[in-house]
Protein backbone atom coordinates (compact mmCIF):
# COMPACT_ATOMS: atom_id res chain seq x y z
CA UNK A 1 0.00 0.00 0.00
CA UNK A 2 1.43 3.37 -1.05
CA UNK A 3 1.23 5.84 1.83
CA UNK A 4 2.08 9.52 1.66
CA UNK A 5 2.72 11.30 4.97
CA UNK A 6 2.41 15.06 4.95
CA UNK A 7 4.93 16.33 7.45
CA UNK A 8 7.96 14.76 9.09
CA UNK A 9 7.73 16.65 12.35
CA UNK A 10 6.90 15.09 15.69
CA UNK A 11 3.81 13.06 14.84
CA UNK A 12 4.38 12.36 11.15
CA UNK A 13 8.06 11.68 11.67
CA UNK A 14 7.55 9.35 14.63
CA UNK A 15 4.82 7.14 13.17
CA UNK A 16 6.16 7.43 9.63
CA UNK A 17 9.68 6.60 10.76
CA UNK A 18 8.50 3.48 12.55
CA UNK A 19 6.59 2.46 9.43
CA UNK A 20 9.49 3.18 7.07
CA UNK A 21 11.88 1.12 9.18
CA UNK A 22 9.41 -1.79 9.07
CA UNK A 23 9.52 -1.86 5.27
CA UNK A 24 6.22 -0.11 4.54
CA UNK A 25 5.95 1.89 1.31
CA UNK A 26 6.19 5.37 2.86
CA UNK A 27 6.97 8.73 1.31
CA UNK A 28 7.14 12.00 3.21
CA UNK A 29 5.84 15.21 1.63
CA UNK A 30 7.89 17.96 3.24
CA UNK A 31 9.24 21.44 2.65
CA UNK A 32 12.61 21.65 0.81
CA UNK A 33 14.51 22.61 3.97
CA UNK A 34 13.22 19.53 5.81
CA UNK A 35 13.95 17.34 2.78
CA UNK A 36 17.58 18.49 2.86
CA UNK A 37 17.95 17.54 6.53
CA UNK A 38 16.38 14.12 5.97
CA UNK A 39 18.54 13.45 2.91
CA UNK A 40 21.68 14.36 4.85
CA UNK A 41 20.95 12.80 8.25
CA UNK A 42 18.12 10.35 7.72
CA UNK A 43 15.13 10.34 10.03
CA UNK A 44 16.25 10.14 13.66
CA UNK A 45 13.97 9.29 16.57
CA UNK A 46 15.18 9.33 20.18
CA UNK A 47 12.75 7.31 22.27
CA UNK A 48 12.65 5.46 25.60
CA UNK A 49 11.16 2.61 23.57
CA UNK A 50 14.20 2.42 21.34
CA UNK A 51 16.01 4.88 19.08
CA UNK A 52 15.57 4.85 15.32
CA UNK A 53 17.82 6.05 12.51
CA UNK A 54 16.54 5.26 9.05
CA UNK A 55 16.81 6.63 5.51
CA UNK A 56 13.48 7.84 4.13
CA UNK A 57 12.06 8.85 0.78
CA UNK A 58 10.92 12.46 0.55
CA UNK A 59 8.95 14.55 -1.93
CA UNK A 60 8.63 18.32 -2.05
CA UNK A 61 5.57 18.09 -4.30
CA UNK A 62 2.94 15.39 -4.75
CA UNK A 63 2.62 14.27 -8.36
CA UNK A 64 0.49 11.11 -8.49
CA UNK A 65 -2.33 9.45 -6.54
CA UNK A 66 -1.51 7.12 -3.64
CA UNK A 67 -3.58 4.67 -1.63
CA UNK A 68 -3.56 6.64 1.63
CA UNK A 69 -2.54 10.08 2.84
CA UNK A 70 -1.68 10.64 6.49
CA UNK A 71 -1.98 14.30 7.49
CA UNK A 72 0.29 15.19 10.39
CA UNK A 73 0.45 18.97 10.14
CA UNK A 74 -0.50 21.68 12.60
CA UNK A 75 -4.09 22.83 12.27
CA UNK A 76 -3.07 26.32 11.18
CA UNK A 77 -1.31 24.77 8.16
CA UNK A 78 -4.29 22.65 7.07
CA UNK A 79 -5.44 24.84 4.17
CA UNK A 80 -1.95 24.83 2.69
CA UNK A 81 -1.63 21.10 3.40
CA UNK A 82 -4.83 20.28 1.53
CA UNK A 83 -3.53 22.00 -1.57
CA UNK A 84 -0.19 20.22 -1.25
CA UNK A 85 -1.74 16.73 -1.10
CA UNK A 86 -4.47 17.34 -3.70
CA UNK A 87 -2.48 15.70 -6.56
CA UNK A 88 -2.12 12.56 -4.41
CA UNK A 89 -5.87 12.09 -3.96
CA UNK A 90 -7.24 9.59 -6.47
CA UNK A 91 -10.70 7.99 -6.71
CA UNK A 92 -9.93 5.41 -4.00
CA UNK A 93 -7.46 7.34 -1.81
CA UNK A 94 -8.28 7.59 1.88
CA UNK A 95 -7.13 10.48 4.05
CA UNK A 96 -6.25 9.91 7.70
CA UNK A 97 -5.97 13.23 9.58
CA UNK A 98 -4.11 13.19 12.90
CA UNK A 99 -4.90 16.75 13.96
CA UNK A 100 -6.31 18.01 17.23
CA UNK A 101 -9.99 18.93 17.38
CA UNK A 102 -12.72 18.04 14.89
CA UNK A 103 -12.96 21.03 12.53
CA UNK A 104 -10.54 19.33 10.11
CA UNK A 105 -13.26 16.81 9.20
CA UNK A 106 -15.55 19.54 7.85
CA UNK A 107 -12.68 21.19 5.99
CA UNK A 108 -11.43 17.96 4.42
CA UNK A 109 -14.96 16.82 3.54
CA UNK A 110 -15.58 20.11 1.75
CA UNK A 111 -12.30 19.91 -0.19
CA UNK A 112 -12.12 16.21 -1.10
CA UNK A 113 -15.51 14.64 -0.34
CA UNK A 114 -16.60 12.81 2.77
CA UNK A 115 -16.00 9.35 1.27
CA UNK A 116 -12.25 9.97 1.30
CA UNK A 117 -11.90 11.20 4.89
CA UNK A 118 -11.44 8.82 7.83
CA UNK A 119 -11.43 9.77 11.49
CA UNK A 120 -8.25 9.51 13.53
CA UNK A 121 -6.30 10.66 16.54
CA UNK A 122 -3.11 9.88 18.37
CA UNK A 123 -1.79 9.99 21.91
CA UNK A 124 1.92 10.73 21.95
CA UNK A 125 4.36 13.21 23.41
CA UNK A 126 6.89 14.29 20.79
CA UNK A 127 8.91 17.33 19.80
CA UNK A 128 11.62 18.14 17.29
CA UNK A 129 14.99 19.41 18.49
CA UNK A 130 17.10 22.02 16.64
CA UNK A 131 19.01 19.27 14.83
CA UNK A 132 15.77 17.97 13.33
CA UNK A 133 15.67 14.84 15.48
CA UNK A 134 12.34 13.66 16.88
CA UNK A 135 12.30 13.34 20.65
CA UNK A 136 9.74 10.93 22.09
CA UNK A 137 9.01 12.34 25.54
CA UNK A 138 7.28 9.34 27.16
CA UNK A 139 6.15 5.83 26.30
CA UNK A 140 2.79 6.73 24.75
CA UNK A 141 2.65 5.87 21.04
CA UNK A 142 -1.02 5.19 20.34
CA UNK A 143 -2.71 5.73 16.99
CA UNK A 144 -6.45 5.19 16.65
CA UNK A 145 -8.52 5.48 13.49
CA UNK A 146 -11.73 4.24 11.97
CA UNK A 147 -14.40 4.55 9.33
CA UNK A 148 -16.92 7.38 9.45
CA UNK A 149 -19.30 5.50 7.14
CA UNK A 150 -19.93 1.89 6.21
CA UNK A 151 -18.50 2.29 2.72
CA UNK A 152 -15.06 3.03 4.20
CA UNK A 153 -14.81 -0.27 6.09
CA UNK A 154 -12.76 -2.18 3.49
CA UNK A 155 -10.29 0.66 3.01
CA UNK A 156 -9.87 0.98 6.77
CA UNK A 157 -9.05 -2.72 7.08
CA UNK A 158 -6.45 -2.48 4.29
CA UNK A 159 -4.83 0.54 5.91
CA UNK A 160 -4.79 -1.19 9.29
CA UNK A 161 -2.98 -4.21 7.79
CA UNK A 162 -0.49 -1.95 6.04
CA UNK A 163 0.54 0.02 9.13
CA UNK A 164 0.28 -2.73 11.75
CA UNK A 165 3.98 -3.68 11.32
CA UNK A 166 5.01 -0.24 12.59
CA UNK A 167 5.29 -1.57 16.13
CA UNK A 168 3.31 1.19 17.83
CA UNK A 169 0.03 0.84 19.70
CA UNK A 170 -2.57 0.71 16.94
CA UNK A 171 -6.34 0.37 17.26
CA UNK A 172 -9.40 0.44 15.03
CA UNK A 173 -12.34 2.27 16.57
CA UNK A 174 -15.99 1.56 15.75
CA UNK A 175 -16.84 5.04 17.11
CA UNK A 176 -13.96 7.21 15.94
CA UNK A 177 -15.86 10.51 15.82
CA UNK A 178 -16.97 9.96 19.42
CA UNK A 179 -13.34 9.29 20.33
CA UNK A 180 -12.27 12.48 18.59
CA UNK A 181 -14.92 14.53 20.38
CA UNK A 182 -13.81 13.16 23.75
CA UNK A 183 -10.23 14.19 23.04
CA UNK A 184 -11.46 17.57 21.76
CA UNK A 185 -13.47 18.14 24.96
CA UNK A 186 -10.46 17.31 27.12
CA UNK A 187 -7.99 19.30 25.04
CA UNK A 188 -10.09 22.47 24.85
CA UNK A 189 -10.25 22.45 28.66
CA UNK A 190 -6.61 21.46 29.13
CA UNK A 191 -5.19 23.94 26.63
CA UNK A 192 -7.67 26.63 27.58
CA UNK A 193 -6.80 26.54 31.25
CA UNK A 194 -3.04 25.99 31.14
CA UNK A 195 -2.59 28.85 28.66
CA UNK A 196 -4.97 31.14 30.51
CA UNK A 197 -3.28 30.51 33.85
CA UNK A 198 0.24 30.25 32.38
CA UNK A 199 0.74 27.26 34.65
CA UNK A 200 0.67 23.45 34.79
CA UNK A 201 -2.24 21.50 36.24
CA UNK A 202 -0.64 21.09 39.67
CA UNK A 203 -0.09 24.83 40.09
CA UNK A 204 -3.67 25.55 39.04
CA UNK A 205 -4.90 23.02 41.60
CA UNK A 206 -2.84 24.82 44.27
CA UNK A 207 -4.83 28.04 43.75
CA UNK A 208 -7.78 28.58 46.09
CA UNK A 209 -10.35 28.42 43.29
CA UNK A 210 -8.21 26.57 40.77
CA UNK A 211 -10.13 23.30 40.79
CA UNK A 212 -13.50 25.04 40.75
CA UNK A 213 -12.54 27.13 37.72
CA UNK A 214 -11.09 24.08 35.96
CA UNK A 215 -14.36 22.21 36.49
CA UNK A 216 -16.35 25.19 35.22
CA UNK A 217 -14.29 25.28 32.03
CA UNK A 218 -14.79 21.54 31.62
CA UNK A 219 -18.54 21.97 32.15
CA UNK A 220 -18.67 24.48 29.28
CA UNK A 221 -16.92 22.02 26.96
CA UNK A 222 -19.07 19.12 28.14
CA UNK A 223 -22.27 21.06 27.52
CA UNK A 224 -21.04 21.95 24.03
CA UNK A 225 -20.13 18.36 23.22
CA UNK A 226 -23.50 17.18 24.49
CA UNK A 227 -25.33 19.77 22.41
CA UNK A 228 -23.39 18.53 19.39
CA UNK A 229 -24.49 14.95 20.01
CA UNK A 230 -21.23 13.64 21.51
CA UNK A 231 -21.46 13.59 25.31
CA UNK A 232 -18.38 11.85 26.74
CA UNK A 233 -18.82 8.26 27.83
CA UNK A 234 -18.41 7.52 31.57
CA UNK A 235 -14.89 6.07 31.30
CA UNK A 236 -13.66 9.01 29.22
CA UNK A 237 -15.32 11.44 31.60
CA UNK A 238 -13.62 9.88 34.60
CA UNK A 239 -10.22 9.89 32.91
CA UNK A 240 -10.35 13.51 31.78
CA UNK A 241 -11.59 14.73 35.16
CA UNK A 242 -8.80 12.86 36.92
CA UNK A 243 -6.12 14.31 34.62
CA UNK A 244 -7.47 17.85 34.82
CA UNK A 245 -7.60 17.91 38.63
CA UNK A 246 -4.48 15.92 39.52
CA UNK A 247 -2.69 17.47 42.47
CA UNK A 248 1.00 18.05 41.84
CA UNK A 249 0.76 17.33 38.12
CA UNK A 250 3.39 18.98 35.92
CA UNK A 251 1.16 18.47 32.91
CA UNK A 252 0.68 21.25 30.37
CA UNK A 253 -0.95 21.22 26.95
CA UNK A 254 1.27 21.41 23.88
CA UNK A 255 -0.42 24.75 23.16
CA UNK A 256 1.04 26.07 26.41
CA UNK A 257 4.48 24.82 25.39
CA UNK A 258 4.15 26.45 21.96
CA UNK A 259 3.15 29.65 23.71
CA UNK A 260 6.10 29.45 26.11
CA UNK A 261 8.52 29.43 23.16
CA UNK A 262 6.66 32.29 21.45
CA UNK A 263 5.43 30.02 18.67
CA UNK A 264 2.23 29.80 16.67
CA UNK A 265 -0.59 27.91 18.32
CA UNK A 266 -3.74 26.03 17.34
CA UNK A 267 -5.98 28.17 19.54
CA UNK A 268 -8.52 28.99 16.82
CA UNK A 269 -8.84 25.33 15.81
CA UNK A 270 -9.29 24.09 19.38
CA UNK A 271 -10.49 26.79 21.80
CA UNK A 272 -12.00 28.96 19.07
CA UNK A 273 -13.88 26.10 17.45
CA UNK A 274 -15.24 24.92 20.80
CA UNK A 275 -16.44 28.45 21.57
CA UNK A 276 -18.03 28.82 18.13
CA UNK A 277 -19.92 25.56 18.64
CA UNK A 278 -21.00 26.65 22.13
CA UNK A 279 -22.38 29.91 20.77
CA UNK A 280 -24.20 28.14 17.94
CA UNK A 281 -25.80 25.78 20.47
CA UNK A 282 -26.67 28.59 22.89
CA UNK A 283 -24.32 27.24 25.58
CA UNK A 284 -23.00 29.94 27.96
CA UNK A 285 -19.20 29.81 27.77
CA UNK A 286 -17.61 32.78 29.59
CA UNK A 287 -14.36 30.93 30.35
CA UNK A 288 -13.92 29.74 26.77
CA UNK A 289 -14.53 33.33 25.68
CA UNK A 290 -11.88 34.61 28.09
CA UNK A 291 -9.43 31.89 27.08
CA UNK A 292 -9.81 32.61 23.37
CA UNK A 293 -9.38 36.35 23.91
CA UNK A 294 -6.22 35.60 25.90
CA UNK A 295 -4.79 33.56 23.03
CA UNK A 296 -5.81 36.09 20.39
CA UNK A 297 -4.10 38.84 22.37
CA UNK A 298 -1.00 36.64 22.64
CA UNK A 299 -1.01 36.04 18.89
CA UNK A 300 -1.46 39.73 18.12
CA UNK A 301 1.53 40.57 20.27
CA UNK A 302 3.61 37.65 18.99
CA UNK A 303 3.00 38.46 15.35
CA UNK A 304 3.50 42.19 15.78
CA UNK A 305 -0.04 43.16 14.84
CA UNK A 306 -0.57 44.91 18.18
CA UNK A 307 1.27 47.95 19.46
CA UNK A 308 3.90 47.26 22.09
Amino acid sequence: MRILILGAGGIGGYFGGRLASSGADIRFLVRPSRAEVLARDGLVVRSPLGDLHTPVTTLTAATAPVDAVLLACKAYDLTEAMEAVAPAIGPSTVILPLLNGVRQLDMLDARFGRKHVLGGLCHIGVTVNPAGQILHLNTLQRLVFGARSADQADAVERLFEAIQPGGFDLALSPAIVQDMWEKFTFLATYAGMTTLMRAPIGAIMAADDGEAIMREMLDECLATATAGGYPPRPDAMAQMTSSLTERGSAGTASMFRDMARNGRTEHEHVIGDMLARARKAGVPAPLLRLSLANMQAYEAQRSGTAAG
